[in-house]
């Protein structure tokens, strides 16, 4: 286990160093949004795109890989949405609250995901996790949508939700990797080069922007909605994607790369869909922060009992 906390360690502490400089008078403030669209648009999709374009899956059960995180996705939403009742009963939650409590329940960040998965597994279980966040884009952002306006006052636009996807470098960036392997001739060396030195920027640029953007000093713990997406996402979430895994056959490490993606903590791009839509977007941005100050000690766990049932 101290192996997997001292692999994982470096990515905390790239965060850890976004939330500090975030707060000194060296970096304007300013810069931050436009550090965030550059890891978005061009650093990160150019790491997606160098990772899947490299990787040998040869040794790997690719379909039951992509169809257990699937079908993990369909069974958390279930589960969320089966405990709007009990929650509701409770008042643990209210009605504006829970599209926030279910997207962080079902979203991962890859953005710590991939990092992660550089660190502590050979290269084809990072394009894994590269796949697996191109997988999960449409199907999640849709359901998502449906959820948020449910329970929002806001109409959501199908054409919007539509064109969003479509222009998801994420999306473009894992389609055109897996297009270019299946050319009849090498993407030109000159170019492999400038990807990889770009995906290498991401991750220490993307980390730290991740840091920036948390909301360390709105937290408050005493918000009872805060509970249930974090017991969901770190705890749960990572145990249903391992089950399901085991009963497809996916075995091995294959087995710990689909607990990363689970065990991670929710990604930061529903807090805008929280803020277009009308969700609760505060929530959003505390449950966030504090999944991730948590994964720092879950993740390592789940990891390790992950790699103890394998080995």
């Amino acid at each position: 286990m101290l192996i997997i906390f001292e692999s994982i360690l470096p990515v905390f502490m790239l965060i850890g160093l976004g939330i500090l400089v975030r707060r000194l008078p060296v970096i304007s403030k300013d810069v931050w949004p436009g550090v965030e669209q550059l890891t978005y648009w061009i650093l990160y999709p150019a790491l997606l795109f160098i990772t899947i374009y490299n990787a040998d899956f040869s040794p790997l059960k690719l379909d039951s890989l992509l169809l257990a995180l699937l079908l993990a996705v369909a069974g958390m939403c279930a589960l969320m949405l089966a405990a709007w009742p009990l929650l509701r009963r409770s008042r643990w939650v209210t009605p504006a609250e829970f599209s926030s409590v279910f997207q962080t329940s079902i979203r991962w960040n890859g953005f710590i995901a991939l990092p992660i998965a550089q660190a502590i597994f050979p290269p084809q279980g990072a394009a894994v996790v590269a796949l697996a966040m191109a997988a999960i884009i449409i199907p999640i952002n849709i359901v998502v949508v449906m959820v948020i306006t449910k329970f929002a006052d806001k109409q959501a636009s199908i054409g919007v939700l539509l064109r969003r996807m479509a222009l998801n470098p994420f999306i473009i960036s894992t389609g055109g990797a897996v297009l270019f392997r299946q050319l009849p001739f090498e993407l030109y060396e000159p170019i492999k080069v400038t990807l990889s030195l770009a995906g290498t920027s991401a991750l220490g640029i993307g980390l730290m922007a991740i840091g920036a953007a948390l909301q360390t000093e709105r937290i408050s713990l005493r918000r009872t909605a805060l509970w249930p997406p974090i017991v969901a996402k770190l705890i749960i979430y990572p145990a249903m994607i391992a089950t399901i895994g085991y009963v497809l056959g996916v075995s091995g490490t294959e087995i710990q790369y689909l607990v990363l993606c689970a065990a991670v903590p929710t990604a930061a791009n529903g807090y805008l869909l929280a803020r277009l839509l009308g969700g609760d977007a505060e929530l959003y941005a505390e449950v966030k922060t504090l999944q991730t100050a948590l994964s720092f000690l879950t993740m390592p766990l789940v990891l390790f009992i992950a790699a103890q049932s394998v080995g």
